[in-house]
C-alpha cells in the first residue's frame, strides 16, 4: 500500500504556513489540532443521525498528551476517522477544506451540523512548532488503517497503519525551538483559553478529586483519580433563553470571570437570520467611568474561542460590556481593517447595538424604578453609546435620564419641557444648568433655586462631550454649567438689573479690584447684580473649559489645552461691601477688603492654595479681632 509523493500546494495558501507566518501565535497550533478532532466527533454524530452509519457515538472525546521524554505532542479523537483516499484528499491537497466540502455535502439534509472548519489550513499549523507529524487514522467504514508521515517539507509517505479503533490520532516530533510545549501547564493554558467551551470533551492527563460516601452513620472522604475534562461542552450561550433561569446566567459569568463583580443585567443573542449570532453579553458597573475592561467580551466561532479584541466586530463602546459572542459567519484569520468592512461583521455589529438598545428601552418600560436603580451604574455606558453611534442615540434618546439636585430622575425630554417656562432666556433658548459637584457648587445652586430654578448633576467623564452633543440633537436647548458666570447672566432675561454705581465709581472700582489680581489669570467686570448674590463671582467660561475638557479626555492638550487658565472676575456693584470699598478713604484699606473678597470667592471655587490661603486666613483672624 505504500504511496510517497508531493504535497499539492496552492502557493497563496499554504506559503504563509511554511514561512510560519500566517498567525501571530504559534500556541494557535493547538487551537486548530483540537477543533479538527471535535469536527471529526461533530460529523460522526451527524452521520449517526442520518442512518448513514453503524459507529457508536456515545462516548465522544478529543485527548491532548504530552511526552517529554519522545519530545512529541498527540492529539487524538475517536471522531469519523479518515481512508487512505481522504488522507490524500484532505491532507495531501492542501488547498481542499475537508469540513467545507462536508458542510456543503449535508447542508440540506440537516440544518446545523455544528463543524467548526472555519480556521484555514488547521492541520498545517501543526509544523509550526513540530519537525515532523504522523497521523494514524481509521475511518468509521472499516477501510484499512492509515499511517502518514511528512517531516515539514512538501515530501510524506502514506502506508498502511496498525490502528485498531475508529478515529485519528496526530503526533506532533517538537523541534527544538518550541519545546515550551512539552511543559504541561503550557498546554493546560492553550486549553483553558482556547477550548474551554468546545462541544465535545476535551481530556488532558488526569486528576484528583474528594469523593464523598457514607461509612454506616459517618461521611468519609476519600482521593480518587479521574479524567481532567477541561471544557463545558453545552455553555449557557449555546441554550435557548426559555431553558435558563437567572441564576444560570449568573453562573455562567462566574464560569467566564472567576474575580469579577456580579453584573447588572444580560442580554441573550441567538440569530439565525440573515447571520448566525449567539452569545451572552452582560452589563457591568462602570463606577462612573471609562475603565480599560480587564474582562473583555470574548469571540467564539463554533464555540472555539478566538479573540477578546473585539474592536472590530462590535462598535467600541460595547466593549465595555462582558460576555460571549459566537458566530460561524466572522472572518477570523485576517486583519482588523478586513474585518471592519467585511458585510457579515457590519450587521452583526448592527444588531448588537439594536438588542442593547432593545434591553434597556425593555427594562425602562416594565420597571423605571429598576432603571433609575441602575442608572448611575449604566449612564457612562449610555453616554459612550450615544456619542459613538447616532442609530444607538436614536434608540435610547426617550429614556436618558438627567438627575436634579434633589434626586429625582427625568427622561432629558421631559425635563426640558418641565423647565422651559422658568428657564428659557431672552434668545428663545431653554438653558439646562448643570453642576459636576453640587457640593463644591451649593452657593450657585442656592442662587439658582431662589430663582425658580432647577439643577441637574452631570459628573460622568464625559459629561462635556455630552453636553456639546445634546445641544446639536435638540432644538433650542443650551447647558451651562452652575459655575460659569451669576445665575442672571447664565439665564439672561429682557430686564436688565439697575446698577446702583455710577460710571465714575465703576471706573474707580476696577482698577482696585485688578490690583490684587493677576492680570494674565483674571479679566475684572464690574457688574450689576441682585443685592443678595455675591459681592464677588469668579468663574471660567463654559466654552473654554469645555473644550479643554474635552481635549483632555481625548488624552491629549489640543490647541485649547495647551492655553493657559483664565478666570472671569464679576464684582457685583449692587452689593453693600462693594459701596464699602469705595467709602474707604485710605488706598490700603480698599485693596486689603477687596483682596478679602476675591480671596473668599477664589476659596469657593477651590482656587485659594498654599501662601496666599494662610495670608487669608491670618486676614481674616484679624478682621474677626477688630
Amino acid at each position: 500500500m505504500q504511496q510517497t509523493g508531493n504535497i499539492s500546494v496552492q502557493t497563496e495558501n499554504i506559503f504563509p504556513i511554511i514561512k510560519k507566518a500566517l498567525y501571530s501565535d504559534h500556541e494557535i497550533f493547538l487551537r486548530e489540532l483540537v477543533s479538527n478532532g471535535v469536527d471529526a466527533c461533530q460529523k460522526l454524530k451527524t452521520l449517526a443521525g442520518l442512518g448513514e452509519t453503524t459507529s457508536e457515538i456515545d462516548k465522544l472525546r478529543v485527548e491532548v498528551a504530552v511526552d517529554k521524554k519522545k519530545k512529541t505532542i498527540t492529539i487524538s479523537d475517536n471522531g469519523i476517522g479518515m481512508t487512505a483516499e481522504e488522507v490524500d484528499k484532505y491532507i495531501n491537497q492542501i488547498a481542499f477544506s475537508g469540513a467545507e466540502e462536508f458542510v456543503n455535502k449535508y447542508k440540506d439534509k440537516t440544518e446545523k451540523t455544528g463543524i467548526i472548519g472555519h480556521f484555514g489550513l488547521g492541520f498545517y499549523s501543526a509544523f509550526m512548532v513540530a519537525e515532523k507529524v504522523e497521523i494514524h487514522t481509521k475511518s468509521h467504514t472499516g477501510a484499512d488503517a492509515v499511517k502518514w508521515t511528512c517531516d515539514g517539507s512538501t515530501s510524506y509517505s502514506i502506508d498502511k497503519g496498525d490502528k485498531k479503533e475508529r478515529g485519528t490520532e496526530i503526533t506532533l516530533f517538537v523541534d527544538k525551538d518550541s519545546e515550551e510545549f512539552l511543559e504541561d501547564h503550557r498546554i493546560s493554558g492553550i486549553l483553558e483559553k482556547y477550548c474551554k467551551f468546545l462541544p465535545v470533551e476535551i481530556k488532558f492527563g488526569t486528576k484528583e478529586e474528594t469523593k464523598k460516601e457514607k461509612d454506616g452513620d459517618k461521611e468519609k472522604e476519600t482521593k480518587v483519580t479521574v479524567d481532567n475534562i477541561i471544557n463545558n461542552p453545552n455553555p449557557a450561550w449555546v441554550k435557548a433563553p426559555a431553558d435558563l433561569k437567572e441564576e444560570d446566567y449568573k453562573s455562567f459569568f462566574r464560569e467566564l470571570y472567576p474575580f469579577a463583580e456580579e453584573p447588572l443585567f444580560h442580554i441573550h443573542l441567538n440569530v439565525d437570520y440573515p447571520f448566525n449570532l449567539t452569545g451572552v453579553l452582560y452589563f457591568p458597573k462602570l463606577k462612573n467611568s471609562v475603565e480599560v475592561q480587564k474582562n473583555k467580551i470574548q469571540l467564539y466561532c463554533n464555540q472555539v474561542f478566538v479573540t477578546d479584541s473585539v474592536e472590530g466586530v462590535v462598535p467600541e463602546f460595547l466593549t465595555l460590556l462582558q460576555g460571549v459572542l459566537d458566530s460561524p459567519d466572522i472572518p477570523l484569520n485576517v486583519s482588523r481593517s478586513y474585518l471592519q468592512s467585511d458585510s457579515n461583521v457590519k450587521k452583526i455589529s448592527n444588531h448588537i447595538t439594536k438588542k442593547v438598545a432593545d434591553k434597556l428601552n425593555e427594562i425602562y418600560k416594565n420597571s423605571k424604578e429598576d432603571f433609575e436603580s441602575k442608572w448611575e451604574d449604566i449612564k457612562v455606558f449610555i453616554e459612550y453609546g450615544m456619542l459613538s453611534e447616532d442609530k444607538f442615540y436614536d434608540r435610547i434618546k426617550k429614556i436618558f435620564l438627567v438627575k436634579d439636585t434633589e434626586g429625582k430622575h427625568s427622561p432629558i425630554q421631559d425635563f426640558i419641557e418641565e423647565i422651559k417656562a422658568t428657564q428659557t432666556n431672552k434668545n428663545k433658548k431653554t438653558v439646562v444648568l448643570y453642576t459636576h459637584e453640587p457640593n463644591e457648587h451649593h452657593i450657585q445652586i442656592e442662587a439658582a433655586k431662589n430663582k425658580g430654578y432647577k439643577v441637574v448633576v452631570m459628573d460622568s467623564p464625559l459629561t462635556s462631550h455630552v453636553v456639546s452633543f445634546m445641544e446639536q440633537k435638540l432644538e433650542n436647548v443650551t447647558f451651562s454649567r452652575i459655575d460659569a458666570d451669576s445665575i442672571d447672566k447664565l439665564i439672561e432675561k429682557d430686564e436688565e438689573i439697575p446698577s446702583k454705581l455710577s460710571k465714575e465709581e465703576e471706573e474707580k472700582l476696577k482698577p482696585i479690584f485688578e490690583g490684587v489680581l493677576s492680570k494674565d489669570k483674571f479679566t475684572v467686570e464690574i457688574g450689576s447684580l441682585e443685592e443678595q448674590d455675591q459681592p464677588v463671582i469668579i468663574s471660567q467660561p463654559e466654552f473654554m473649559r469645555r473644550m479643554k475638557e474635552q481635549q483632555m479626555m481625548g488624552g491629549g492638550a489640543g490647541f485649547y489645552g495647551t492655553l493657559p487658565e483664565m478666570y472671569s472676575v464679576k464684582v457685583n456693584g449692587n452689593h453693600p461691601i462693594i459701596s464699602s470699598i469705595l467709602a474707604k478713604e485710605k488706598e490700603e484699606e480698599q485693596k486689603d477688603l477687596a483682596k478679602q473678597v476675591v480671596d473668599l470667592a477664589l476659596l469657593s471655587q477651590n482656587l485659594l492654595k498654599g501662601e496666599d490661603l494662610s495670608k487669608f486666613i491670618k486676614r481674616s483672624v484679624e478682621l474677626i479681632k477688630n
